[in-house]
C-alpha cells in the first residue's frame, strides 16, 4: 500500500523534474528517494517515471495517479491545519477555486461580508480562465471549494447558486441601437469585429457559441485577457462584446443590451466531499448574498425576461 510519503515524493519529483532535485527539496539523499518510489511503484503495480537523462517523464500509469497523489496530500494538509486551528495554533484558511469573471463580480461583495462575519479566517482564492481547468484543479485537491458552472459528471456535493446573465456591449451611440432599445438580435451584429478572448478562455467559447447558435462566426477586432478590459475596449468603439453582467460595474458609460436569444449560465459551489463547517459556512453566505444580476442592471433583464424567456444556456 502506497504511504503519504511515498505519494510526497511521487509528487516533489514530478515538480521539480529530477531526482536530485527532489531530494534536496525534501532534504533526504537520493538513495534513499529512489528506494522509496521503487517501493511505491512495486506497491501500484508499474512503472510511474520514465528516467531521461536530464529530466523525468510520467507514465501512463504515473499521469493517471497524479491526481490523486495531489488531492490525498492535500487533504492531509487540510487535515493539519484544522487540528492546528483547534488548537488554537493558527487562523483557520478557506482555500476557494473559481473564475476570474466571478472573482471580478460575483466575489468582492460575498468576500465583504464574510470578513464581517468571520474576521479571523482567511480566504486563498485560486483562479481559472475556463471551466475545464477549474473542475481538473478541484479534482486534484486545490482547494476546499470551487464556484463556477456545474461541472460534468462530478461525484461530491453541488450547491446552486443562481443564474448568470450575459450582455452585450457596445458604445453608447452605437447606431444599430435605438435609444429605447434593451435588446438586440445577434445577427444584427454579425457584420462587426467583436472584442473578444484569448484561445482557452471561457468567455470566448461562450461567445463563438452564442454566435454560432445565431449563425455566424464573430470577426476579431482584439483579443483581451483581462475581463474587465472588454466591456471598456467595446465601450469605446473597438467591437462588441459579450460579458456577465455582473462584472458591469454602476455608473458605465456604454450601451448595455440583452442577447436574443439570451444567453445564460448557471453557477455553482461544489466540493468533492462533504464540506467541513468552514467550508459549509461560506457556501451559506455565497448562496444568501451572491448577486449574480447587479440592482442597476435588474429592470433590464428584467424586463427583457418577459419577452424572451427560453434561453439558450452556454456550457463552458
Amino acid at each position: 500500500m502506497a504511504t503519504l510519503r511515498q505519494l510526497e515524493y511521487f509528487a516533489t519529483v514530478v515538480d521539480t523534474g529530477s531526482f536530485t532535485q527532489a531530494a534536496h527539496r525534501l532534504r533526504v539523499t537520493q538513495p534513499a528517494l529512489s528506494h522509496q518510489m521503487r517501493a511505491l511503484e512495486q506497491a501500484v503495480g508499474g512503472p510511474l517515471l520514465e528516467r531521461l537523462p536530464r529530466t523525468v517523464r510520467l507514465t501512463p500509469m504515473g499521469r493517471a495517479m497524479l491526481p490523486h497523489a495531489r488531492a490525498a496530500l492535500a487533504d492531509v494538509k487540510r487535515a493539519q491545519s484544522a487540528a492546528r486551528q483547534a488548537g488554537g495554533l493558527e487562523a483557520a484558511e478557506l482555500h476557494l477555486a473559481t473564475l476570474y469573471s466571478i472573482t471580478l463580480g460575483v466575489l468582492p461583495a460575498v468576500l465583504r461580508i464574510w470578513r464581517q462575519q468571520h474576521p479571523g479566517t482567511q480566504i486563498r482564492l485560486f483562479e481559472h480562465w475556463h471551466t475545464n481547468r477549474l473542475t481538473a484543479a478541484m479534482a486534484a485537491g486545490e482547494a476546499d471549494l470551487a464556484v463556477g458552472p456545474p461541472p460534468s459528471g462530478w461525484d461530491g456535493p453541488i450547491h446552486d447558486i443562481g443564474i448568470d446573465e450575459f450582455v452585450i456591449v457596445v458604445p453608447a451611440d452605437d447606431p444599430a441601437t435605438s435609444d429605447q432599445a434593451t435588446h438586440i438580435e445577434l445577427t444584427a451584429l454579425a457584420d462587426r469585429a467583436w472584442v473578444h478572448f484569448p484561445p482557452g478562455n471561457g468567455l470566448g467559447d461562450i461567445l463563438d457559441q452564442a454566435c454560432a447558435a445565431a449563425g455566424f462566426q464573430p470577426r476579431i477586432a482584439v483579443r483581451t485577457e483581462q475581463t474587465s478590459a472588454a466591456p471598456l475596449l467595446a465601450a469605446v468603439g473597438i467591437g462588441p462584446t459579450l460579458v456577465p453582467a455582473h462584472i458591469i460595474p454602476a455608473g458605465f458609460d456604454g450601451r448595455l443590451l440583452r442577447p436574443h436569444p439570451p444567453v445564460r449560465r448557471t453557477l455553482t459551489a461544489y466540493t468533492r466531499t462533504s464540506p467541513d463547517p468552514l467550508t459549509t459556512a461560506f457556501i451559506h453566505t455565497l448562496t444568501q448574498h451572491a448577486r449574480l444580476l447587479p440592482p442597476h442592471l435588474q429592470t433590464l433583464l428584467h424586463t427583457q425576461n418577459s419577452h424572451h424567456p427560453h434561453p439558450t444556456p452556454p456550457t463552458p
